[in-house]
Parts: C-alpha cells; structure tokens; sequence
C-alpha cells in the first residue's frame, strides 16, 4: 500500500500541535515536517517542494502563531489544488484563542477555503481520523 505524503504547514512558533498530531497517524500516512532549528534557503526550496508535489497540504492554525502568512497559504493552495488542501483551525491552543476580529477573520477564511471544496477540521482528533482513512488516486504520466 502507498503511503500518503503530508506537507505539515501552519503555525510554527511555540505550537506543539505537530508532536500531538504525528503519534495520531497510522503508518500508511506519511509526513513532512518543515519546522527546523536553522531555516536556510535550502530548507525554503525543500519545503516548496514538498508544497507542490505531497499528496495533501495540511495547515494547522492555532492562535499561538505570530503572523499570518499560514492563512495566506491555505488561501492560495484553496484556489490551486483545494482537492489536495486540508485545513484545521484549532480556536484554543496552549492556553491562547483566537477572539475578538481575529475571530472573525479566520471564521471568515474557514469559510472562504471550505466554499473553494477544502476540507477543514476544528481539532486533531477528527483530522487524524480523516489522514488515516483517506484514498489517494494518483494520476499516472
């Protein structure tokens, strides 16, 4: 059986999401981890790579990140492959929520990506039942 590649992207910072997601996954389901301790220009084009070529490009949002060019990707991997785009958006994380018009803003993109034919989730439990079940048809040259 083959294996499904996942590109790990969203928030980075603090965010343990990855470490309690990764135990989750059975083995046919197999990752990416773009998070390193020193990012290079190398590390920047093998990311790109894996954003382009895995089976599924999942961002995992949580209120502990510092910027917000993870919903930037989800956003434009919604209008280019929403087939291979997975999004969850944890509202509470390591003692931190989204609130007030930061709120609003990510229902709104939740929305937004979800109408483009993304599959999104609200906590790992769901995801990781989705990543260990899901049916990759690769297309053949």
């Amino acid at each position: 059986m083959e294996k499904v590649k996942v590109f790990l992207g969203g928030t980075c910072a603090s965010s343990t999401w990855r470490e309690e997601l990764i135990p989750q996954l059975g083995e046919n389901v197999e990752t990416f981890n773009p998070v390193v301790p020193n990012w290079t220009p190398e590390c920047q084009e093998i990311e790109d790579m894996h954003r382009e070529t895995d089976d599924i490009c999942l961002y995992v949002i949580t209120p502990e990140g510092e910027g917000f060019y993870s919903f930037v990707e989800v956003t434009d991997d919604s209008n280019k492959r929403p087939e291979r785009t997975v999004l969850c958006v944890l509202m509470e994380a390591n003692g931190k929520k989204f609130e007030g018009h930061t709120l609003k803003c990510v229902l709104k993109t939740m929305k937004l990506v979800s109408k483009n034919g993304v599959v999104v989730f609200d906590n790992l439990e769901d995801l990781a039942n989705f990543l260990n079940n899901v049916k990759i048809i690769r297309k053949t040259k």
